[in-house]
């Protein structure tokens, strides 16, 4: 008998795979790093050969550690960095340029040309987003403009789009199924959300055919199964989803109004709003949240570029500390580190600023500023661009949520989750399971293999670990807060 559920976490600077229960719970992990490419300023790339290596490594792995045998496997869930784009041959599968990363601000004076155009406002009637770098739409435009002979091939039909769930289908079912699920398309910029297809105006603006593009399924889907050489045995492939969309799955925020939070690399707030596709006004996305027996729930989201990344910055970059898990006792010893901002616009800022322009910067520096004042504020300027995404939405008529969920590798720093409900005036709570990206994955394709009844079966499973209560003062809350919007004032470097 299958008993188990394999989720493949393919994220930003890591692959993982988690084996699970049929409860939800996790029996194994394995994780594996792999390298950032930054070849000029504001360009992220990622090998996709070593994407995928690390993808397989992981998911041995994690079978292994488990003693779960493929056989074992009811199915597999893919669950994945977004707008990050390939482009590869339809025949040997080889990409014909590194992944663009979502981060990759290369196109941003293309986008400012469409902007000026005055077609922003089309593209996101039909999309639900803005016009960015950061979705796939103009980074597939480069590819085409810049490798040599790329257009022509695509125009023949000859190349393959798609986000890296698409890429790992193609490879992991041997380049039989070109197939991606629809929150991962609602973020392309290519794709009519209300209407559930591709869409040809916005196909047109970007210049991309419409041959390169994968066939769009619900999240919880027949994708296909996986070669049998790969594993031993062909496991069913019986979910895809974005990684922000799989969380909130894992988050069980299937009731309008529930808002979930993602501390990644980057950070991810989104609110299910049901059938309503609530077109945002203070410049949030309107987007999938997920699709199931055809039918679209929509959701309100915030993007935010960098978060963990922050950390990793002061790890790697500026070596300030050897571990993440530093940051918590570091923080604690500042204690606010009022007066001190660090904006990290490393590749621009996102929601609700949309300025790709902008750069990172440490403000407030005095003469006793020392290491953990800046790891504090490190900290901190996450908490304080969640409060950007939390006024947004209240501006866009959203209620004040009675709680905010978390998840994601930052939410076990206690310090950062209790400063977060000073920040916001919410309450905070993180879950028992803090994976809730796999696990989303997990519970899709547990829908799909007819593992759970319903939505209503899975909400059962959610555990709270911990709930944080604000306790800041409103006035000193205020105060910190401005100052953080001085800080991104100072920053900023608007294009039209």
């Amino acid at each position: 008998m299958a008993h188990y559920l394999l989720a493949i976490d393919q994220g930003t600077t890591s692959s993982r795979a988690i084996v699970f229960t049929q409860g939800g719970q996790p029996v194994a992990t394995a994780q594996q790093e792999f390298r950032q490419y930054f070849l000029r300023d504001g360009w992220v790339e990622h090998d996709p050969e070593e994407l995928w290596s690390s993808v397989v490594t992981v998911c041995h792995e994690a079978l292994r550690i488990a003693g779960v045998h493929p056989a074992q496997v009811a199915a597999i869930g893919i669950t994945n960095q977004r707008e990050t784009t390939l482009v590869w041959d339809a025949l040997t599968g080889q990409p014909v340029y590194p992944a663009i990363v979502w981060q990759d601000r290369r196109t941003a004076n293309y986008c400012a040309g469409l902007k000026v155009q005055g077609l922003e406002v089309q593209v996101s009637a039909r999309s639900g987003l803005l016009i960015d770098p950061y979705f796939s739409a103009s980074k597939v435009h480069w590819i085409l403009e810049h490798v040599p002979g790329a257009r022509e091939r695509a125009t023949r039909g000859e190349l393959r789009f798609g986000t890296v769930d698409t890429f790992l289908l193609w490879r992991l079912t041997g380049g039989r199924v070109h197939r991606t699920d629809a929150t991962n398309a609602s973020r392309t910029l290519l794709f009519n959300i209300h209407q559930q297809c591709w869409d040809d105006e916005l196909l047109a603006i970007f210049d991309i055919p419409r041959s390169l593009l994968p066939e769009v399924l619900d999240s919880a889907a027949e994708f296909g199964q996986t070669e049998p050489g790969l594993f031993g045995v062909p496991i069913p492939i019986r979910a895809m989803a974005g990684d922000q969309q799989a969380a909130l799955v894992g988050q069980v925020c299937f009731a309008p109004g529930m808002l979930k939070s993602t501390y990644g690399t980057g950070c991810f707030m989104i609110q299910n709003t049901g059938e309503l596709a609530l077109r945002s006004k203070h410049r949030l996305l309107t987007t999938v949240a997920y699709r199931l027996e055809g039918k679209p729930t929509y959701s309100l989201e915030g993007s935010i570029f960098v978060a963990g990344a922050a950390v990793q910055w002061l790890r790697d970059g500026i070596k300030l500390i050897a571990h993440a898990s530093e940051t918590e006792a570091l923080a604690e010893a500042a204690g606010e580190a009022g007066g001190v901002y660090l904006v990290p616009a490393f590749t621009g800022l996102g929601a609700p600023y949309w300025d790709p322009l902008a750069r990172g910067a440490i403000l407030g520096l005095t003469r006793d500023t020392g290491i953990k004042e800046i790891v504090s504020a490190g900290l901190q300027s996450v908490c304080y661009q969640t409060r950007d995404l939390l006024e947004a939405m209240t501006l866009d008529g959203s209620q004040p949520p009675s709680a905010l969920r978390v998840d994601g590798g930052m939410a076990v720093n206690n310090w950062v989750l209790r400063f977060l409900a000073d920040m916001l005036g919410v309450p905070v709570e993180r879950p028992a399971i803090i994976e809730t990206t796999a696990l989303g994955a997990a519970y899709l394709a547990g829908l799909q293999a007819g593992i759970y009844g319903g939505l209503d079966e899975i909400t059962e499973l959610w555990h709270r670990e911990r709930r944080f209560e604000p306790s800041m003062a409103k006035e000193r809350r205020a105060q910190l807060y401005e100052g953080w919007l001085d800080a991104v004032r100072r920053v900023r470097c608007e294009v039209p």
